[in-house]
């Protein structure tokens, strides 16, 4: 018997954010996302010291999910973000920034946790009520008649992934592809229930992005060999279609600890080869046109096919079986045994395509809401990239079928919500402390804690130095170029605001982000004129944004009340 270790005691440590080393590695993980984030933010590398692949990106998906944290703070703010974009895929900087700005400043206001945590909840309501209210001056409703806006939500997303490595003119060729192939699932007839199709993405590198391409259907991977063994093919109505999820390569499935008991003289080959051609009988008398099976089918049973005028297509993998059904409308055979009638699926066409130094099969739907975004890139890691983005922009798109809202990007959300929040917190606080226990002044010092947040935030998409600085009308995110003169005109300067919405020609007056700011009421409910007007605007997801917003609050309430860690050290 080995020798057994004395159990080691558990580990307490009281008041975790009192300890210094704590709030650097924080202040370490804020600066990497911090310098992270927006369309100008800095690339990161990540990879293991033993070696593997490297993973070069600026999203929080990649970010995170390649960063190794062993702190327990960090870790709940970690998964608090993985959580949001596993079911948003969107805005994932923005709750991580947030939390930690949150954390940071709030600690430095010395108020007690309980008194943080009422106080956080009650501004985290006045905010999510405002940006869902029919006045908030930072939300559009999304006019479905014009394809605009969901134009302007795609690009935005595209350009802000800077290790996409896109020029403006891909940006713009790229969004409007990922909105064509959203489009395509949308079904023409529905009554009750809209029920979306899916886009499958296609991988193509070492292509040029303007080659990347939106086909209705699915495109099957196959070899030149492969495609010249089907062609031509020759039929002008519908094609039957046989789906198969089991494997129709003859061999034996593990049979664990069980036995097999065979006859003297029969050959177990020879009998599974005798089922399959069975099998394939059964699909020449059924008119069978097309086999198409996720796995492997027995080279006798296709020359068999093939000699009566049928295509099988072998190796298609897990991955497209979904789609498959979808497009064939109909489930996959999981037996080898007789097949009934209702089992057969079709398509409207079968063809096929070359694009790059690739063969398809394109299988054409009888209703096209299955579609493929041919999806091309220089590299490797820049197509890795492009893939994450597009995934982000169609799941973005569905999510604004269901919430047909969009809030202004490039700041300015955060900003003007900051001002919003100032403001009804200074002329209105007895509407915000409804005797919850709370004074006045400790409403005062953390709304300025939650509010430099927010801004914070916004003033994070600036990476060169430049002048950050907020209009007094509408209370938008404005840049201006780095070392400006200390007398200065700034509608000189300034070009348009961080959403794109107003310009520095109109009467204006604007102040520094980081300044000492008087509270003003920002101008609320958006001119449709000006919505209608700007042709490039940046926005964000409408649902995604919120989600952020409460996710960011919520984690740093939980992070601000631990008062112990206990560690089991075994």
């Amino acid at each position: 018997m080995s020798r057994l270790e004395a159990k080691k005691p558990s580990l307490c440590k009281s008041e975790p954010l009192t300890n210094e080393r704590v709030r650097a590695t924080l202040c370490v993980l804020k600066g990497i996302l911090t310098s992270s984030y927006g369309p100008s933010g800095r690339l990161k590398q990540l990879h293991n010291g033993l070696g593997g692949c490297v993973c070069t990106t600026s999203q929080s998906s990649a970010l995170l999910s390649n960063l190794s944290v062993t702190h327990p703070i960090l870790k709940i703010l970690t998964t608090s973000v993985q959580n949001h974009v596993s079911c948003l895929s969107d805005c994932g900087l923005f709750t991580a920034i947030l939390c930690c700005n949150l954390i940071e400043n709030i600690q430095r206001i010395g108020l007690k946790p309980t008194t943080v945590i009422k106080l956080n909840k009650q501004l985290l309501s006045l905010c999510t009520s405002y940006l869902q209210s029919e006045f908030c001056g930072c939300r559009i409703r999304v006019d479905f008649s014009s394809t605009q806006t969901l134009l302007c939500l795609v690009r935005s997303i595209v350009a802000s992934k800077p290790a996409c490595m896109l020029t403006r003119q891909e940006i713009d060729h790229i969004s409007a592809l990922i909105l064509r192939a959203f489009l395509l699932t949308i079904p023409e007839n529905s009554k009750d229930r809209l029920i979306l199709g899916e886009s499958i993405i296609v991988p193509l590198k070492g292509q040029r992005v303007t080659d990347s391409t939106v086909l209705p259907g699915i495109l099957v991977e196959m070899s030149e060999v492969q495609l010249m063994k089907i062609l031509p093919i020759k039929k002008t109505d519908a094609f039957k279609v046989a789906l198969f999820c089991a494997s129709l390569s003859g061999d034996f499935p593990d049979t664990g600890e069980g036995t097999i008991v065979v006859n003297s003289g029969v050959s177990l080959e020879n009998a599974v080869l005798d089922q399959l051609l069975n099998l394939g009988r059964q699909l020449v008398s059924d008119h069978v046109d097309l086999v198409i099976c996720q796995k492997v089918v027995h080279p006798s049973l296709k020359q068999f096919l093939s000699t009566h005028h049928m295509i099988a297509i072998d190796r298609v993998g897990a991955a497209l079986m979904e789609a498959l059904s979808k497009v064939t409308g109909t489930q996959p055979i999981g037996s080898l045994g007789s097949i009934s009638p209702s089992s057969y699926g079709s398509i409207k066409d079968l063809c096929t395509a070359q694009f790059g130094f690739k063969h398809f099969l394109h299988l054409l739907p009888n209703e096209a809401t299955i579609c493929s975004l041919l999806l091309c890139n220089r590299n490797d890691t820049a197509w890795d990239e492009l893939k994450l983005a597009c995934q982000t922009a169609l799941h973005v798109l569905q999510l604004t079928i269901k919430e047909p809202s969009v809030l202004l990007g490039g700041g300015c959300t955060e900003t003007h919500l900051a001002a919003y929040i100032r403001h009804k917190t200074c002329n209105e606080p007895e509407s915000i402390l409804k005797d919850d226990g709370c004074t006045q002044t400790e409403l005062l010092l953390l709304t300025d804690a939650f509010c430099s947040a927010l801004e914070s935030v916004a003033g994070s998409l600036e990476h060169d130095g430049g002048e950050i600085l907020t209009d007094m009308k509408y209370g938008h995110f404005w840049t201006a170029q780095p070392e400006s003169p200390s007398v200065v005109n700034w509608p000189d300067l300034l070009s348009r605001c961080g959403c794109g919405l107003y310009t520095s020609q109109e009467e204006l007056c604007w102040s520094f982000l980081k300044s000492t700011l008087h509270s003003f009421a920002p101008q609320t409910c958006l001119p449709h004129e000006a919505v209608d007007s700007a042709n490039n605007l940046t926005l964000d997801c409408f649902t995604a944004k919120l989600s952020g917003l409460q996710v960011a609050v919520d984690t740093a309430n939980l992070i601000l009340d631990l008062s112990y860690i206990i560690e089991d050290k075994n």
